[in-house]
């Protein structure tokens, strides 16, 4: 082969890899503009999954604290939100409610999937009764409230012994007391 043959391949060669380093470039730029866009996507359906649950979790907090009441059991505390600590565990309760011998665990979901069920029965007694180990002699039973459930995931809960939470019917409360003609 002559060098200009030879020339004209490392020319060729050369364009040919000019060509794919600008493509590199634009795909590089597009995936930058990409990644932001996911980014503010997430950041944006985080807000609205957070907002979810933290609706919910208020919603049936109010509705337990009217009536605290879960299987015929009446309680005389309820929190919400209550965080345990310890040494090699971590785990939060949505809405927990005390007497002197029973607590309820209900965990909140804005619908309520067969994995988060597991979770409560699998994992979270275990965790409670390691994480405030005060209330190791206690009977603990667990509720699962949500805005949505499948017929499946009500059965298993109910042949599991957990309770469902779930709205129904009159549940709005108005404050009109104040109310004026506009």
């Amino acid at each position: 082969m002559t060098d200009n043959e030879l020339n004209k391949i490392f020319g060729k060669l050369a364009v040919a890899q000019a060509k794919t380093e600008a493509q590199f470039t634009r795909t590089e730029a597009q995936m930058a503009r990409t990644d932001a866009t996911l980014e503010r996507m997430g950041i944006h359906l985080g807000g609205i999954t957070n907002n979810n649950g933290s609706t919910t979790e208020e919603y049936f907090y109010n509705s337990m604290l009217e009536h605290p009441i879960l299987g015929g059991v009446r309680y005389d505390r309820i929190r919400k939100n209550v965080y345990g600590v310890g040494l090699k565990l971590e785990d939060e309760y949505d809405i927990v409610m005390y007497n002197g011998n029973s607590i309820a665990i209900i965990e909140c979901k804005y619908k309520a999937h067969e994995n988060d069920l597991r979770k409560l029965m699998d994992k979270k007694v275990d965790n409670f009764r390691a994480l405030f180990p005060d209330f190791k002699d206690y009977k603990i039973y667990l509720g699962l409230a949500s805005f949505s459930f499948y017929p499946e995931l009500e059965e298993m809960a109910k042949q599991n012994g957990v309770a469902i939470l779930k709205q129904k019917g009159d549940v709005v409360e108005i404050e009109s007391t104040n109310l004026k003609v506009f």
